[in-house]
């Protein structure tokens, strides 16, 4: 299903030049609709794995065109990832969908964002909860090795409408077993869930589906969600998160915040 991945990289990047400026390294094309993008990172920039930043390029008009990105590598990493959709006529990804290594975006080191640990109290199991790009906060986070320390298992649950749409988490939770930084750390804790609701696949469904008949307790032999053990993060479009709200509060699950944790977080601030 990846006939379609295009990669393009670049070894040495030029010099920022323009304001809040980061130069591409990397440009890899998952689907016609999906595609993924590193850039240098400011020596200055601190963030906590799961938080977001804005991102864009500049307009026609001569003034910053940005939106609210989901930083997808981990605050160890020396550059910063981003995972993105194809809107046609959308104002920043119609433009920013053809970026190449060695162009400039324009960052501003400003993190925030309510996916990171510290909003939850601490628990036994954490769930990852995302529909379409909604993975990138949590490919930052399930490169934390923090994630593992303060948790015996951990489970990605990811719904696009086709196995396509999929390869861009497939080969990273597949790659995070024998990462030379955290392998050891994740073994055997890290458990993916997939599935599609257009294109037939191995595993079908909605998340909020396959929660509330209990299909993914059974398919993976675990126990229902309880708010003593578990813990949660959802990222995806507004309907999606409205319907995790009501799911997870019927497990018991309280929604946290930075300045207030408890068992569940959602990220507003996504936008695709």
């Amino acid at each position: 299903m990846t006939e379609s991945l295009t990669v393009t990289e670049i070894s040495i990047p030029k010099a920022p030049t323009l304001p809040d400026a980061q130069t591409v390294t990397a440009v890899t094309h998952w689907t016609d609709r999906l595609f993924s993008f590193r850039v240098t990172r400011p020596q200055s920039l601190r963030f906590r794995s799961g938080e977001f930043v804005m991102i864009g390029l500049m307009g026609e008009n001569g003034k910053p065109l940005l939106r609210a990105y989901s930083i997808a590598s981990p605050s160890w990493d020396e550059e910063l990832e981003f995972y993105s959709i194809k809107v046609p006529d959308g104002p920043l990804t119609s433009k920013l969908q053809h970026i190449r290594a060695g162009d400039q975006i324009i960052l501003r080191p400003k993190p925030v964002g309510t996916l990171v640990l510290d909003a939850l109290l601490p628990g036994k199991r954490l769930w990852f909860f995302a529909t379409g790009t909604g993975i990138a906060p949590f490919a930052s986070l399930m490169r934390d090795p923090d994630t593992y320390e303060r948790y015996d298992e951990v489970i990605m649950m990811h719904t696009c409408r086709d196995v396509a749409e999929l390869e861009y988490g497939r080969q990273l939770v597949e790659s995070l077993k024998d990462d030379p930084l955290i392998g050891e750390l994740v073994g055997d804790k890290l458990r993916y869930y997939p599935t599609t609701t257009r294109e037939q696949s191995a595993r079908m469904g909605r998340i909020t589906d396959n929660l509330t008949s209990g299909k993914v307790f059974t398919d993976l032999g675990i126990p229902p969600i309880s708010p003593e053990h578990d813990r949660g993060m959802v990222c995806g479009s507004l309907d999606f998160n409205t319907d995790m709200k009501t799911v997870l509060e019927g497990f018991g699950l309280r929604e946290g915040a930075n300045s207030d944790p408890a068992e569940y977080v959602v990220e507003k601030a996504f936008v695709g």
